[in-house]
């Protein structure tokens, strides 16, 4: 049954696909996974002949969040589909017309941004940061009409540092890796939403790279934010995993082991973080930079 609600669904199987079934088979995520092939997603953009759609029921319930609220936030491991899922809902809403422009950043270096260490302009620094948005983008956008929009800066990468100060009206923001941002910053971007704008917020908290994982903006800020209305978090989980079908196990054994040695607030403890062995705390280069989605 799985199999056909699949062919069904997407219109054809992936290797991906297959692997996931026989692993999951008896599982809680089996069951998961059994309902999601049930459920008649919609494709969610077109590309030419290609359809994107959810493919499963988390990564459904975050596309329907994005389009009935004004902020989404967006919790989950990596794989799950959060910042593709993002910039396809970014692309289809300009397309369409709601949006006049598109912007996507991150913190790029998460010891305070600092640029100063790569070489060439802005420009040069951050690309390698920001390759996993160019590569979803160049999904949906022939390569001459993405390099018109991004030089006319219709559609804007950038270091979420150049945020500050800044209102954008009538545009579609998304940041991505917002584990990695202060309380400080979390808040600079939320307030940059001008009139008829949108924002996604994506990350996953099991990798925030800060010096004091403590002062991650995105720990506790569903408790800030809770019930404000035009504000939505959504919580995908390892079921949602599309990767290589490894990817969910890997993702699942790092949680059991962490599990144990977080506290309250899902921070990782000294004890944990000396098990996994610490990195030299130094700004990460662009090789070594990692991407979610």
């Amino acid at each position: 049954m799985e199999l056909v609600g699949i062919t069904r669904k997407n219109g054809q199987l992936q290797r991906g696909d297959i692997d996931r079934i026989l692993n999951l088979n008896g599982s809680a995520a089996a069951r998961e996974l059994h309902a999601d092939t049930d459920a008649p997603f919609a494709a969610m953009f077109r590309a030419g002949d290609r359809a994107f759609k959810p493919r499963t029921s988390g990564q459904n319930e975050y596309w329907e969040a994005i389009q009935r609220n004004d902020i989404t936030f967006a919790f989950g491991p990596a794989g799950t589909g959060k910042t593709f899922i993002a910039v396809v809902c970014a692309v289809q809403m300009f397309q369409a017309g709601k949006f006049d422009r598109i912007v996507l950043v991150r913190p790029v270096v998460e010891a305070g941004e600092s640029l100063g260490f790569l070489p060439g302009d802005v420009r040069e620094k951050v690309d390698p940061y920001f390759r996993p948005l160019y590569d979803a983008l160049m999904k949906m956008i022939p390569g001459d009409r993405l390099r018109k929009l991004l030089d006319r800066q219709i559609i804007e990468i950038a270091p979420l540092a150049y945020m500050r100060g800044r209102t954008l009206d009538n545009a579609f923001l998304i940041m991505d890796e917002a584990q990695n941002t202060t309380a400080g910053q979390m808040k600079m971007f939320l307030t940059r939403l001008g009139e008829g704008s949108k924002a996604v917020i994506t990350g996953d908290l099991t990798q925030i790279d800060l010096p004091r994982r403590n002062e991650s903006g995105l720990l506790g800020i569903e408790h800030i934010l809770l019930n404000i209305e035009g504000i939505e978090f959504v919580k995908l989980k390892n079921s949602d995993v599309v990767r290589h079908p490894l990817v969910a196990r890997i993702v699942g054994a790092y949680d059991r082991f962490l599990k144990p040695n977080t506290d309250a607030s899902g921070v990782a403890t000294s004890e944990q973080g000396e098990a996994l062995g610490r990195l030299p705390e130094h700004p990460r280069t662009p090789s070594s930079s990692t991407s979610d989605d």
